[in-house]
């Protein structure tokens, strides 16, 4: 029987102890590595508010993740496009601690080290964020066109829900560019999606089993 082998990079810690980091992927020329994986759940968990899981799966979904930040990261840097900048990353952060947290800098600390993660990796997935929701809005959204008529269809079919929703002017002037906004967003959504999985098939995607146990 072949013994499977696999990548072990040698990574250097505060302390000085060296310590093996499993290659989980290779897309394209990038390479996924285990600790990218525990970073992105920790993350990802902490954002959702939701508890840590490192099964298999959950170790798969975050890969998938990973692969597609890549793909995204590489189109985002050839296609030279604009980016929000570190003060963007702050405010969000700063908007969670006030949404979630009830402003407490002390809560908001505690959570993240229940999650493993620090300050700082935490405002580096907020600026990630950000720059794929800049890079949709160039890419995708600004071809985007919704008719008058797909307004009004919208607003007829969903007209009991939008009551429900804006009590106080619920009458389609007011609703009109709320849901004109949200047919462009969904239609870039939609576009970019596309995209996505049509430049994955143009990646050398190689996943290393035994990095997913």
């Amino acid at each position: 029987m072949r013994t499977a082998c696999f990548i072990l990079l040698l990574s250097t810690t505060l302390y000085g102890t060296t310590v093996l980091d499993r290659v989980a992927v290779v897309a394209g020329k990038h390479v996924i590595k285990q600790s990218d994986i525990d970073r992105d759940l920790r993350v990802t968990a902490f954002l959702n508010n939701a508890p840590l899981r490192f099964t298999p799966e959950a170790k798969r979904q975050s890969a998938e993740r990973l692969i597609d930040q890549e793909i995204i990261r590489q189109e985002i840097t050839t296609g030279n496009y604009n980016r929000p900048s570190e003060a963007d990353a702050v405010a969000l952060e700063r908007q969670i601690i006030r949404d979630r947290f009830g402003g407490s800098e002390e809560r908001f600390r505690r959570a993240l080290a229940d999650y493993g993660l620090t300050e700082q990796e935490l405002r580096q997935q907020l600026l990630w964020q950000l720059s794929v929701l800049s890079f949709i809005d160039q890419r995708f959204r600004a071809g985007v066109l919704v008719t008058d008529d797909d307004v009004r269809k919208y607003y007829e079919q969903h007209l009991a829900e939008l009551r429900r929703q804006y009590p106080g002017n619920s009458s389609f002037e007011a609703l009109a560019p709320k849901i004109r906004d949200a047919l462009a967003g969904e239609l870039a959504n939609k576009s970019f999606e596309e995209w996505l999985q049509e430049a994955r098939k143009n990646y050398r995607i190689e996943y290393r089993q035994g990095a997913f146990e």
